[in-house]
């Protein structure tokens, strides 16, 4: 097939094969390259011996590459789009644009196309730009499992109509009765199913199913109006432990802990509507709350290893009492005791003779007082008083971190929790694909069923422990730059600021947000 010929060139075409003739000595590359412009179906693979006709002026055939297609077609590997190329020049697609439009059609045809084809402006189409002619509709998603839980109690003062927080009048634990709805999920819904441009139907895609997060010691999942609802095994409080809800034991003590109780040692919460005597303890898994207005008076221990403690009137402690938490302390005021909490203590009155260990330290900010002892935090201390007139001595030491070990504990945590997490992703795979037969299940599925979802939740509560202690270490890396001691009101003289290896006693009262500055202390 002759594609051009005239007194300077001829070009033929082979079973797709091009082959090029110079008639003439003057010819050039110049015209080479004006050649493949007006010839778009011209493709030079074999450029070194075009080059090498020309500038030795042979007039022998030379095989220079292809003549390509008028069209292309490209399917994508899931059948959901084609796309189509036109090689023809701008000039032949204005003048063919009726028969260009039954070759579309036959190359769809032939090619099993039969659904989505998009409309074509071969008007304005450019050659060599791939167009999208056929797009099928891809399948819908279906809903994904949606769950809820029972909302625990909200650890947080109630505030006044006055405006002002009141921390000794708190929400601290919900109770609950066997049976008790605890959470519930909606199971995953089924998608709409869609259709590729071959007329042929793509499955509906289902929606992520979600596993509850539950103890199975204390909860159990139940099938109710299409819905797994979790209930409770047993009476008592609603609590989480490593991100995991849990039902923990509660013990109530309608009265005081004393000689009638002896000391009370708890896997679960304790609720003491009256008071500790002297002398006695309480140690609790979970949280610990101590109601009576009058507070704690010489009790020698009250430890929350998992939670909170919170004692509405205070305590007097007379140099023997400590109080500790996992994560805070709520309290009316503290005088002549220990307290240590790895995040928040709240004081609301007052601090008198205390040592106190924790990340941060608040106290109202309107009537607040530390006096004396020696409060130590990682982070901040906030009052509105230090100190008395007396200048009694008052130690106030913000530690701030090690950023370095810090750093590096992190990173140890966040590989070991990577590494759960890839075991958690393989056994939620596990779960979600036994879940479809769970109705059909052996006695013996149903076991390795439930042994799965234990291993899981088992696997879940570590990453979620891990996790803890990541953002609180990246908690306290974030807060470096902004360790302080925020006295609102008056610090008297004999009061100790230290913030780091800088400290500074103060000789005249002042007030103020102490803080290093450029390596000291702005005091």
């Amino acid at each position: 097939m002759i594609i051009i010929e005239n007194d300077e060139i001829m070009l033929s075409a082979d079973n797709g094969r091009v082959f090029m003739t110079i008639k003439k000595d003057n010819y050039n590359l110049k015209k080479v390259d004006e050649l493949t412009s007006a010839h778009p179906r011209l493709k030079i693979s074999n450029f070194m011996a075009v080059k090498k006709a020309v500038e030795s002026g042979s007039h022998d055939p030379i095989e220079v590459g292809s003549w390509i297609d008028s069209m292309e077609l490209e399917i994508s590997i899931d059948k959901m789009e084609a796309l189509i190329t036109i090689y023809e020049s701008q000039n032949f697609i204005q003048e063919n644009i009726e028969s260009l439009q039954k070759n579309i059609q036959k190359l769809l045809q032939d090619n099993g196309i039969v659904f989505g084809q998009q409309p074509l402006d071969l008007n304005s189409i450019k050659t060599g730009k791939s167009y999208i002619i056929a797009k099928g509709v891809p399948p819908e998603k279906g809903a994904n499992a949606k769950i809820s839980y029972l909302q625990q109690a909200e650890k947080t003062p109630v505030i006044n109509e006055d405006g002002k927080a009141d921390y000794f009048d708190m929400n601290f634990i919900v109770e609950i009765d066997e049976g008790s709805w605890l959470g519930e999920k909606i199971p995953a819904q089924q998608g709409t199913e869609g259709k590729n441009i071959l007329g042929e139907s793509v499955p509906a895609l289902m929606g992520d199913d979600l596993p509850l997060k539950y103890d199975t010691k204390s909860a159990y999942e139940v099938e109710e109006d299409g819905k797994t609802v979790l209930r409770s095994k047993t009476k008592g409080v609603i609590g989480e432990v490593n991100g995991v809800l849990t039902v923990q034991k509660h013990l109530v003590i309608d009265g005081d802990v004393g000689l009638e109780t002896g000391n009370l040692k708890f896997d679960g919460s304790i609720q003491v509507r009256g008071t500790v005597m002297a002398g006695y303890s309480i140690v609790s898994s979970g949280d610990i709350s101590i109601e009576s207005n009058e507070g704690v008076h010489s009790a020698e221990l009250i430890k929350s290893t998992e939670g909170d403690v919170f004692i509405k009137g205070g305590i007097f402690g007379r140099g023997i009492t400590k109080v500790e938490a996992h994560h805070n302390i709520f309290v009316k005021h503290a005088n002549e005791c220990t307290l240590e909490a790895k995040d928040t203590i709240h004081i609301g009155f007052y601090s008198l003779g205390s040592k106190i260990f924790c990340n941060e330290l608040i106290l109202d900010e309107r009537k607040g007082k530390i006096i004396g002892g020696k409060a130590i935090a990682i982070n901040s201390i906030t009052s509105a008083y230090t100190g008395n007139n007396s200048e009694r001595k008052t130690e106030l030491v913000v530690q701030g971190i090690d950023r370095k070990i810090l750093t590096e504990n992190a990173k140890t945590k966040a590989q070991e929790m990577m590494k759960l997490q890839e075991e958690t992703t393989k056994l939620n795979f596990s779960l979600s694909q036994l879940n479809q037969f769970k109705s059909s299940m052996s006695v013996q599925q149903v076991a390795v069923y439930e042994q799965t979802k234990q291993k899981y939740n088992e696997i879940q509560r570590e990453v979620k422990e891990l996790d803890e202690e990541i953002q609180r270490i990246l908690k306290m890396l974030r807060q470096t730059s902004d360790y302080f001691i925020d006295i609102k009101r008056e610090a008297n003289p004999g009061t100790v600021i230290q913030i780091g290896n800088k400290s500074s006693y103060l000789t005249k009262q002042t007030q103020g947000k102490f803080k290093l500055e450029n390596g000291e202390l702005n005091v």
